[in-house]
């Protein structure tokens, strides 16, 4: 195993991209180092509370060093920066002499300071010949005029604390010929180059604060005097494809600013293919980003560099494929899937309002919900800010879920259910959430089952009679407001409720009785 000591600052431009923050910097360092099979031997960290660009000798700083036991950062000393420096020169001297004594293979530099408090660790480095890697134009170009070989620098700019990181242990592996695959996620041990499984379930949830902006902005713009939102209606519309490709190259390779920036870039250009156009474009930069960023480390490019193509061609490359070629695909493929559900609607709307709340909740017990309705309902809502499945969601979820705890709450088949129906029954009706909370009643009891989706079935009749359109994930009492009929979906939200919470306290009378 090889060992490294890393000597670092807050820096002036690396403060602002992650030397505020010393423990998650070294953090993601330690990561890496560990996937490539890299051992960090000593620390030297001068921490500040403020850009080193405008520190003085009498501003707050503290010293921090590694402990091997914990294999952490140690706080050492905290004091004025002069102080601190002084301080810094003995464990300088200490990370020199194993250095000189032959038991570091190599040196990781980030804003380092090569005058003073680094003097001697860069002198060891020159002597001993070892390769040194690191960040922070003006502080590497020093170390390199004094000797040391340097194998890979850059300056801090356009920088991530992973990607960092990760062009460090690049250079450093390459140079030692030694195996080292960077780990992108934080939670794999296997597999770390690979971007993450394509999870468009993932990717829709994380999205849904979006749509439900954009639902009450809706419902504002039919207030009187707030009409001029409508022009924000149109904004957020515009913008709903640029968010879920963000999402998607965020979730997908996990190169933190990196994949934001290309996410951006591609969602802005595949704004006209509607929120299929910007999954696309989101996925694409998703796995092309890793792929240029892989690449261009191997060809020994500067980090910053490194950076600026994969965060921009990555997201330029699938953008421009969809905005000349998949985009017109995409929005015809959103439009009749919309089309197909209208006219399915149109066709018998209780009809269709009935079989959708009577499958909504095996849909959801079974998974299903998440990986299919849930996209259908964010499809629907891209284009009038609210849903027919939505308001099926509210309906026959929601209210039958706060109907069963209600019923909890008011006969309970044991004493101790009421104590945790309650909490259910506020969250429930004020978060419009946690449908899930109705699950041990239900499957506790067959009747309470059958109530349930009776209960949502119901509710979607008269989702269906009103023709409504509305959304979920909002409180009860918002819900209507942020429908198409107020009173509609008032109506449709208490049959559900009200016919939950009966079946229920028939259900519990039975079963007590019984027991």
């Amino acid at each position: 195993m090889k060992q490294v000591i890393v000597i670092a600052s807050s820096g002036g431009n690396l403060y602002h991209l992650g030397g505020s923050h010393p423990e998650v910097l070294i953090k993601e360092l330690q990561t890496q180092a560990e996937a490539a099979n890299v051992e960090i031997r000593g620390i030297q960290f001068i921490a500040t509370e403020q850009s080193m660009d405008h520190v003085k000798s009498t501003s707050p700083a503290s010293l921090f060093g590694w402990d091997p036991q914990t294999s952490s950062l140690e706080h050492l000393f905290s004091g004025t920066l002069e102080e601190v420096n002084q301080r810094a020169v003995d464990l300088d001297k200490r990370l020199a002499e194993s250095i000189l004594d032959g038991e570091i293979d190599g040196l990781i530099a980030m804003s380092a300071d090569p005058s003073k408090a680094n003097q001697q660790v860069i002198q060891a480095a020159v002597e001993a010949k070892i390769p040194v890697v690191g960040t922070g134009g003006t502080s590497m170009a020093d170390i390199g005029v004094q000797g040391a070989n340097v194998i890979a620098q850059s300056g801090t700019t356009g920088t991530s604390n992973k990607t960092r990181a990760i062009g460090f242990m690049t250079a450093l592996s390459k140079y030692w010929k030694t195996k080292y695959t960077p780990k992108l996620h934080a939670t794999e041990a296997k597999e770390h180059s690979k971007p993450k499984k394509l999870n468009v379930r993932g990717i829709m949830t994380a999205s849904l604060p979006a749509f439900i902006a954009l639902a009450i902005v809706l419902a504002l713009s039919k207030v009187p005097g707030l009409t001029m939102l409508s022009d924000v209606f149109d904004v957020l519309i515009g913008a709903l494809p640029v968010v879920i490709a963000v999402i998607a190259a965020k979730q997908i390779a996990e190169l933190e600013e990196v994949s934001i920036v290309a996410g951006i870039v591609a969602g802005l250009l595949a704004v006209n293919g509607g929120i299929i156009g910007g999954l696309l474009a989101g996925i694409g930069a998703g796995y092309l980003v890793p792929y240029l960023f892989s690449k261009c480390l191997k060809l020994n490019f500067p980090a910053t560099t490194v950076n600026i193509v994969a965060g921009g061609f990555g997201g330029l490359i699938p953008g421009l494929a969809v905005f000349y070629v998949l985009g017109p695909i995409a929005l015809q493929l959103g439009d009749w899937i919309r089309f197909a559900i209208d006219q399915t609607i149109l066709f018998n709307p209780i009809v269709a309002g009935v079989v959708a709340g009577l499958l909504i909740w095996p849909a959801i017990i079974g998974g299903i919900y998440h990986a299919a309705i849930l996209p259908i309902v964010l499809l629907e809502m891209e284009n009038t800010g609210n849903s027919f499945l939505g308001a099926i969601d509210m309906v026959g979820l929601v209210m039958v879920a706060a109907g069963i705890n209600l019923a909890n709450i008011i006969a309970p088949r044991r004493k101790g259910e009421a104590a945790a129906a309650g909490p259910s029954f506020g969250i429930n009706m004020i978060f419009g959430t946690f449908v899930e909370s109705a699950y041990p009643f239900m499957f506790a009891n067959r009747l309470v089952f059958i109530g349930a989706i009776v209960s949502a079935g119901i509710g979607g009749a008269v989702v269906g009679m009103f023709n409504l359109r509305g959304t979920a994930y909002v409180p009860a009492f918002a819900a209507p407001g942020l429908s198409d009929s107020v009173l509609g979906f008032i109506i449709a939200m208490t049959a559900s409720l009200v016919s939950a919470c009966l079946f229920t306290i028939v259900a519990n009378r039975i079963q007590a009785k019984n027991d």
